[in-house]
């Protein structure tokens, strides 16, 4: 209880006085509500605390905006989705009591404390930004079993898989203004450092599996520099040299809330994020907020591929969406798997591996003269005559006439034989061949094609093909100069025209 005798003051001095007494006022409750629910409150300035919050909100906002330009997401589809939602937004914070009861609940392995910071923060994630935390939570059905499974390997906190959603809010493709790249936000230096792959071809920063296994191994640096997981997120966000000097700045206290002010400022909301990201994630529901399913396949698997094959030519042959190519290959800057060297992935639907597999001599082969230019590769003609003429050993001579639609990549799958090597025995400089042109061509076993490996007792003077689905004997007969279905029937004793997949036929070449 207060009592001035503001009558007898002047002027002036009232107004000094009232003003003392509405600020005594106001902190009261303020200070027995921090001593009674034991909320850690910092030197928070309103204006400090609303330019963290509409930062951080303006970042969400790009990246995933960046994300729906990128990946070709129906924007205008999830726009209406949003919109239509019956749900009612709730515009009543919650108690301080439940939010501290509930980040309790979550029994989290990495200290989640609660203070008017975290709280603003968590506000962004369940009212502000409400539909972007939608979007996320389908993203993060994807992406969550990825981080999971390599953090859990690895033997680190599970909280962490939260990281690249205050990161990159789980967009692959997202770069900051400073270079930082994919989904964990690497750097070029860093992520070289940690063996990620970046050339003109790929940045393996945007490989959601092959960054993960790169973060996990920072975290755990950190980690063993630190020994405090709150401190290691910080690091993670602003480097180890920033929380260094912020720790000595603060008289060598090593605790997240002390070196708070010593932080860089972006970085001081970044633990508050994370802590709030975790509660949305997890008590989504109770704020009525429900997950926007994603076009990304359910299952997948991963392929290792080798030589030069366009994400195109497997969308073309396997009738696969290039965004969906695109979204599980994110690390292929320019949709071209360089492997001619080593084997890469190529990781696709679940359903499409199977054909893949079977039809992969026509996928590498569909249109691969306009896919891979000869003007960007060193033509073999270049080289040497000995190379230019090179035939392997025990390969069979054949002839074969071109016929109407045929070009150098189908005739070179038929064979089993590569477009290169049909250039050089025919001395051919580009793609252009004519109908009627014939054209020698080599072949044995299965080099990469649909010959298949001779029998052990083979016959020298016949070749061998393997029956695959579609094949007819008609079909087969049409690839081999002066060969009839008949011929085809009679040198393999078939009492039918019947093919299984896999059979063996011989073929004796004419000509």
């Amino acid at each position: 209880m207060f009592y001035l005798p503001l009558k007898t003051l002047s002027s002036h001095m009232r107004k000094i006085s009232f003003v003392i007494i509405i600020a005594t006022l106001l902190a009261i409750p303020t200070r027995l509500k921090a001593e009674r629910d034991s909320i850690p409150v910092l030197r928070d300035t309103t204006l400090e605390g609303l330019g963290l919050i509409s930062q951080f909100s303006a970042n969400l906002d790009s990246l995933l905006n960046l994300w729906y330009v990128q990946t070709g997401q129906d924007t205008a589809n999830m726009l209406s989705v949003v919109e239509s939602d019956s749900t009612v937004i709730e515009t009543t914070p919650l108690p301080d009591s439940v939010y501290i009861q509930r980040l309790a609940d979550m029994n989290s392995f990495i200290d989640l404390p609660y203070n008017s910071i975290v709280r603003n923060f968590i506000n962004v994630y369940t009212n502000k930004q409400r539909d972007k935390v939608q979007i996320m939570l389908g993203l993060a059905d994807f992406y969550f079993p990825i981080f999971e499974e390599i953090l859990d390997r690895n033997s680190l906190p599970i909280e962490l898989r939260i990281l690249p959603v205050i990161e990159s809010a789980l967009n692959p493709r997202a770069v900051s203004r400073v270079g930082a790249t994919g989904i964990w936000q690497f750097m070029y230096g860093t992520g070289r450092m940690y063996d990620l792959t970046i050339n003109s071809y790929i940045d393996e920063r945007r490989d959601p599996i092959a960054s993960s296994h790169a973060a996990v191994r920072f975290l755990k640096d950190l980690y063993s520099i630190y020994g405090d997981w709150t401190l290691v997120i910080a690091a993670y966000n602003c480097g180890p040299g920033n929380v260094n000097k912020a720790i000595r700045r603060a008289g060598g206290k090593r605790s997240y809330w002390d070196i708070y002010y010593f932080l860089p400022r972006e970085t001081r909301g970044y633990v508050p994020a994370f802590i709030a990201a975790n509660y949305a994630f997890a008590y989504h529901s109770e704020h009525s907020i429900t997950p926007t399913p994603m076009k990304l396949p359910a299952t997948t698997d991963t392929i290792m591929v080798s030589g030069m094959l366009h994400l195109e030519q497997v969308s073309h042959v396997l009738n696969v969406p290039m965004k969906t190519l695109r979204d599980l290959n994110p690390q292929y800057k320019a949709d071209i798997i360089p492997a001619k060297k080593k084997q890469m992935t190529l990781r696709l639907p679940f359903e499409a591996i199977g054909p893949f597999i079977d039809q992969q001599q026509e996928i590498f082969a569909y249109k691969d003269t306009i896919y891979f230019s000869p003007k960007n590769v060193i033509h073999p003609s270049r080289y040497t005559a000995s190379y230019h003429h090179y035939v392997p050993a025990g390969s069979n001579r054949i002839t074969y006439r071109v016929k109407e639609g045929d070009v150098l990549g189908t005739i070179a799958e038929q064979h089993g034989v590569r477009v290169s090597q049909l250039r050089s025995w025919n001395n051919i400089r580009g793609s252009m061949i004519r109908v009627g042109q014939k054209l020698t061509i080599y072949v044995k076993g299965p080099i990469g094609g649909q010959m298949s490996s001779a029998p052990k007792d083979a016959d020298p003077n016949y070749i061998y093909y393997k029956v695959r689905r579609g094949d007819t004997l008609s079909g087969i007969a049409q690839h081999y100069p002066g060969i009839s279905a008949s011929d085809i029937k009679r040198a393999n004793n078939l009492p039918n025209d019947r093919l299984m997949p896999g059979q063996t036929l011989k073929i004796k070449p004419k000509g």
